[in-house]
């Protein structure tokens, strides 16, 4: 038995020519390809782009790339040997350079063009040229799709270099940006949130680019200095990229009839989507018009559980455009992301970002993308009146579905069968008025505490009034527990090892994140791999010293901290 496990967790890719046995490029087998794209990817100027799901361009190679970290898990997962991710060919090709890839591989990427809607309202003059042509991905660039085990993965890296879409900007992302995407990726699929994965990442030893960021300690709202950082590349993989923002640009096209390929592009795009991301639950042999009325109704049971889960484990996206939204219903596009430390229902680490996108109005904005979602797929049934009122019908029950997965996820979360709105209601009043710990608080009260002690560890401040409220809250939730059928039978250890599964431990607090980024511009990586080791493993009860380190309230001096508690860009 050891010796048949043994031999199943054997990496079956130790090198590339293994990997690229696997490549299968369905998108840009079966979507139309730009017209104006150049079969050799030299294609790196910012200009319109006006029909077409994709355009050919190379990544531009970062100079002296240097290993940083692999996802060793998802390494394990794909059946990648470890010393792959160090290997010349390897670092090679995921920092940028494909001139080199074996055959079946390609030695051109592609980047992809989307519209934008800001919760729910269409903009065009983010694009350079005020059409909404010049608007997608500026500096992803996709190098590989491939079938793996059975599924299909694509491969992009985030700093690719400039593409048709970078809209005048360097086509960069630096080291602290990665770093974060890196790790944010890493833990958000150990916390058991649907999400793109991180494959490597890799640093430039000698490209630098410009970039404004916050002084040390300077508490305003945007940068106040430009740095010289260097450039580095992070590896995101999923099943597709496809954005909300990708089928609004189609279906704005199809909706104008603004050429004669609009409406074909439109079906082509949707039914990719259903083939890449919802081909075990909707059937290929049924009509278009069907496909697209159950690929809205799984796309919205998908958008908001991610959305609860989200709020389960205290992430904010922080910027929720439609083109940050993946229509396969994962996280995408870690940019001014945060995890709170403080519970307030309008944290937000973006400063652009306003009540729109703050941590418990997160459902409303996916609700506003969601709509856009709908839009977009309406011209594809304007001659099935049925089906267009059975859309409708499931955008309208939008709200409805996603106050169902709040409230399932509120209960789980406190070790109850069903949801008791005024406990949670007076829950969440005691929570902003001591300032509590949201992640902390959430583990302590899955230890089951007898009395509040436990609890107090979570609170920023301390009150002796609102501890006796809180003893009144705690003796309440007991009750409730011993009163319900479902928890009444449960033993205070078998409900505490239910609580531990969804209330995690460890938390990718940005005051983590920032040492361990600060530490690598001087070459030394040690802390973003302890981080990665910590959080790739959030429900875990780890050792005193990482206990000690990362399980604890946010010191004073990191708070209002311009780029450990918010951002005004990430870059």
């Amino acid at each position: 038995m050891t010796n048949r496990l043994a031999q199943e967790s054997k990496p079956t890719i130790a090198s590339l020519d293994d990997l690229a046995k696997l490549a299968n490029y369905s998108l840009m087998d079966t979507l139309n390809c730009d017209p104006e794209s150049k079969a050799n990817g030299v294609d790196h100027t910012p200009r319109q782009v006006f029909t077409g799901h994709y355009v050919l361009v190379n990544p531009t190679p970062i100079q002296n790339p240097e290993y940083i970290a692999h996802s060793k898990n998802f390494f394990r997962e794909l059946g990648l040997a470890d010393s792959l991710a160090q290997s010349e060919e390897f670092t090679r090709m995921f920092s940028g350079d494909i001139s080199h890839v074996p055959p079946p591989m390609r030695k051109v990427g592609w980047a992809t063009g989307y519209a934008l809607s800001i919760y729910g309202t269409e903009y065009y003059q983010q694009c350079p040229f005020q059409t909404g042509n010049g608007y997608g991905d500026g500096r992803a660039v996709s190098v590989l799709e491939a079938v793996i085990n059975n599924r299909r993965w694509e491969m992009q890296l985030k700093g690719g270099g400039r593409t048709p879409y970078c809209r005048g900007a360097d086509g960069r992302a630096v080291l602290r940006s990665s770093v974060r995407e890196f790790l944010a990726q890493e833990h958000m699929h150990a916390l058991g949130v649907p999400t793109s994965r991180s494959l490597s990442l890799y640093v430039s030893k000698t490209e630098k680019v410009t970039r404004p960021w916050y002084s040390g300690g300077a508490s305003l709202k945007d940068p106040d200095m430009l740095i010289s950082e260097a450039v580095a590349i992070t590896t995101r993989v999923a099943p597709s990229f496809i954005r909300v923002g990708q089928l609004e640009l189609f279906g704005r096209r199809a909706f104008k009839k603004e050429h004669p390929k609009a409406m074909e592009e439109l079906e082509k795009i949707v039914l990719h989507l259903i083939d890449r991301e919802y081909g075990d639950v909707i059937d290929k042999k049924l009509p278009t018009a069907k496909k697209v009325v159950l690929l809205a109704r799984q796309f919205r049971s998908r958008l908001t559980l991610l959305v609860a889960n989200w709020i389960r484990v205290g992430y904010c996206q922080g910027n929720f455009n439609s083109d940050n939204c993946a229509a396969g219903g994962l996280t995408l596009d870690y940019g001014p992301f945060g995890f709170c430390d403080v519970f307030n229902q309008n944290y937000q680490p973006w400063t652009g970002g306003g009540h729109h996108f703050s941590f418990l109005n997160q459902p409303v904005a996916a609700e506003r993308n969601f709509h856009m979602f709908c839009t977009a797929l309406r011209p594809l049934l304007t001659s099935h009146q049925d089906y267009l009122q059975e859309l409708d019908e499931i955008r309208s029950g939008f709200a409805t579905v996603m106050q169902t997965q709040m409230e399932k996820m509120w209960a789980v979360k406190l070790g109850l069968s069903t949801f008791n709105a005024a406990l949670f209601s007076e829950l969440e009043t005691l929570m902003v008025q001591t300032h509590v710990d949201y992640t902390i608080f959430f583990r302590e009260l899955s230890m089951v505490p007898d009395d509040i002690g436990p609890l107090k560890k979570s609170f920023y401040k301390h009150h002796q009034v609102m501890d006796v409220r809180w003893s009144e809250w705690l003796t309440k939730w007991k009750s409730l527990i011993d009163s319900t059928s479902a928890t009444a039978s449960l033993s205070q250890e078998e409900l505490s090892r239910q609580m531990k599964l969804v209330n995690p431990k460890y938390s990718l607090r940005e005051w983590f994140v920032v040492p361990a980024y600060q530490q690598a511009t001087t070459g030394n990586y040690s802390l973003i791999r302890e981080l990665q080791e910590v959080m790739t493993r959030p429900y875990a009860e780890q050792s005193k010293d990482v206990e000690e380190k990362y399980y604890r309230l946010k010191p004073p001096e990191f708070f209002d901290v311009g780029g450990v508690s918010y951002y005004s860009c990430s870059s």
